[in-house]
């Protein structure tokens, strides 16, 4: 059996301190970062975490039911079955794949960043963050937007604060962000307290409407004339199949079904297995159930909401506009069951935009800092809450905390992860079908293209319909690629380095007999001997040394878009110097600034190069080639800044060509 290779030394040192100043620096910093904040995340069934992943998933009750009929009318109902359809052979199977390939719950973004390489893949993974963000971000404005139109349309408070919708919203929104600022964890147990009340309470009033609707037929029959005066079944077929995409906010959820994948218990043991089959298995109940008692609620909450709801009702400013279904619940169960459920739909409601933030809170510090494409501050809740909190309150303002007027947005964010996670899934088991030579992952590939197709298509009609939705992402994304792009530039002269480790028994040997000012360091390109002789010849005719030298070459990665490298060293003797190879590098400058401070040399020789030093930056920040020699001496510069000063620092000798 081949023995595993020795660990290399161990890693330079890096800050720990936060970048906040004085005492509100210290608070802003909290207890930490977000990543070293550990948990001892308690794991429970499915069908106790299944009401955490329904505070996103069925909190949009509370507002699908109104914008189905402002959008699709009598056809709402139907229009409402293409969308089960989607949900059911569309999205639910989708998720069981991603649910397969991300069990840690990274979701579809992290799938498409593993199948994906180089920097198309980090573009990619940036607009789909851009989405997600603005998919969150909605959800907490739109939530906050209709939990205060629950509020101020309760008989008992409508007089007390008419008027103060714009208020109350901005309200909620400064709760939510204060109750993060102080420190929230997401507990399943209060999610349990929170669906159940709210389920139990919707069947209670679907019941009460389906009996009304069936007391009084002549509604049916409207319904019936209605229909008919849209034209004849394949018209209805085609205007239900143009509207459907309109209803694309009850789709939303599943990502963050697998995001909890990690909080579901998969039995005894499950946990230590290479592949938690227990917690997939879970998940998939926890998915197929959500998407079912969903797809039941949308259909007949569509159908009575039709039946029983005027037009001049549901339409903008109406009695029932943006609360369709506690207009109805005031209306067949009484104001006291109304209020009842005004108060667990602004309870739910408020609790998705509590799952919002969170779920934010976890996906940007995931992927931004280890592109490098986040400024330091990202890592920490406290300022990043902030910062999001000043988002919501300019979306509220821009959009008049109008529930409507957001919901474009808001789909546009659902639609995108959606078709990222089809794409994801389409592309993972191509690749599978291509390495085993499985037919039935072939199959299943190309079934997953079809609903891509379909994804796409709602994406696009959704789009057209409602292209205030892509302004907004745009907004998102543009800014993250933005950020991102400064972000990167700022932290380029970081030490970027992750873990390193000798190839073999003899470079870690060797190695101590560099270290500790005994070498003089020589990073070189060419690795022919007559290049490497001359290389040596003009050092020892031009300067005086007795050191030996470390001649040392920089293979860097086919990726030069990952920003943390992976190294890997090899240390021989050449002749009675020394020659070290290191695979693995996203950069050359920084890995021999990296290989000096493990050293110590006495001193280090650097190549200037005649080219353009705007070309060799971007060049540098790109592909982690450029000017080498000045900017191993920038990246020394920022890491003795921070570290503790010491007698002797090695030379940097700069020549020419």
């Amino acid at each position: 059996m081949a023995s595993t290779p020795p660990s290399g030394p161990p890693l330079l040192p890096t800050p720990t301190s936060h970048p906040f100043k004085g005492a509100w620096g210290d608070w802003l910093a909290g207890s930490g970062p977000v990543d070293d904040q550990h948990r001892d995340e308690e794991d429970h069934p499915w069908y106790a975490v299944l009401w955490l992943t329904g505070m996103d998933y069925f909190s949009s009750l509370g507002f699908q039911p109104g914008l189905a009929l402002l959008a699709a009318g009598s056809i709402a109902p139907l229009a409402t079955l293409f969308l089960i359809a989607l949900t059911l052979g569309g999205a639910v199977p989708i998720y069981f794949q991603v649910a397969k390939r991300s069990y840690s719950g990274q979701g579809s973004i992290a799938m498409l960043e593993r199948l994906l390489k180089g920097w198309w893949s980090k573009l990619l993974v940036l607009a789909l963050l851009g989405f997600a963000a603005t998919d969150f971000v909605i959800t907490m404005t739109l939530c906050a937007a209709d939990a205060s139109e629950h509020l101020i349309h309760n008989p008992f408070l409508e007089e007390l604060l008419k008027g103060l919708h714009l208020p109350i919203t901005l309200a909620l929104l400064g709760l939510l962000a204060g109750v993060f600022l102080l420190g929230f964890s997401e507990a399943v147990n209060l999610s349990v307290f929170v669906g159940i009340p709210y389920i139990l309470l919707n069947f209670v009033l679907l019941g009460r409407c389906l009996s009304e609707v069936v007391s009084r037929p002549e509604l049916i029959s409207n319904w019936q004339t209605a229909l008919t005066n849209q034209g004849d079944p394949t018209a209805l077929f085609v205007l239900a199949a143009l509207a459907f995409p309109k209803l694309a906010l009850g789709l939303s959820g599943f990502e963050t079904g697998v995001s909890v994948m990690p909080l579901v218990d998969g039995g005894p043991g499950d946990s230590e297995k290479p592949v938690p089959e227990g917690r997939i298995k879970g998940t998939h109940k926890l998915l197929l159930t959500a998407a079912l008692l969903m797809s039941g609620l949308l259909l007949i909450s569509s159908f009575v909401t039709t039946l029983l709801i005027a037009r001049q009702d549901y339409a903008t400013g109406g009695k029932a506009s943006g609360r369709a279904l506690a207009y109805l619940a005031h209306t067949y169960l009484g104001d006291g069951f109304g209020t009842a459920y005004d108060l667990s739909t602004i309870v739910i409601l408020w609790f998705a935009g509590s799952s919002a933030m969170a779920g934010l809170l976890n996906l940007l510090p995931r992927y931004l800092p280890r592109f490098g494409m986040a400024p330091a501050w990202i890592r920490f809740s406290r300022p990043l809450v902030l910062v999001l909190l000043i988002i919501n309150v300019i979306v509220t303002l821009i959009f008049k905390a109008n529930v409507e007027a957001q919901g474009g947005a808001y789909a546009t964010g659902v639609l995108a992860l959606i078709l990222s996670g089809a794409l994801a899934v389409s592309l993972a088991l191509g690749q599978e079908a291509r390495t085993e030579g499985n037919n039935q992952k072939r199959l299943l590939s190309f079934y997953f293209w079809a609903v891509t197709v379909l994804c796409a298509y709602t994406f696009i009609v959704n789009i057209f319909e409602r292209p205030d939705g892509l302004i907004i992402c745009g907004i998102f994304i543009t800014a993250i690629l933005i950020i991102g792009a400064l972000s990167r530039s700022s932290r380029a002269t970081e030490l970027r380095v992750e873990r390193l480790d000798f190839t073999d028994q003899t470079s870690s040997e060797l190695w101590p007999a560099l270290c500790e000012r005994k070498v003089w360091l020589v990073p070189v390109s060419d690795l022919r001997p007559e290049s490497l002789e001359r290389k040596r010849f003009e050092i020892r005719n031009d300067y005086v040394t007795d050191k030996k030298l470390a001649f040392v070459h920089i293979k860097l990665l086919d990726d030069r878009s990952e920003f943390l490298s992976i190294l890997r060293i090899r240390v021989t003797c050449y002749g009675e110097d020394y020659f070290i190879e290191v695979e693995g590098a996203t950069t050359i400058a920084n890995t021999i600034a990296y290989v000096s401070e493990l050293i110590d040399p006495a001193a280090v020789f650097l190549k200037l190069r005649r080219r353009s030093l705007a070309l060799q930056s971007l060049q540098f920040l790109l592909f982690g080639e450029g000017e080498t020699a000045l900017t191993v001496y920038q990246v020394l510069e920022e890491y003795w800044r921070w570290t503790p000063e010491e007698d002797l620092r090695p030379r940097l000798i700069l020549a020419s060509d």
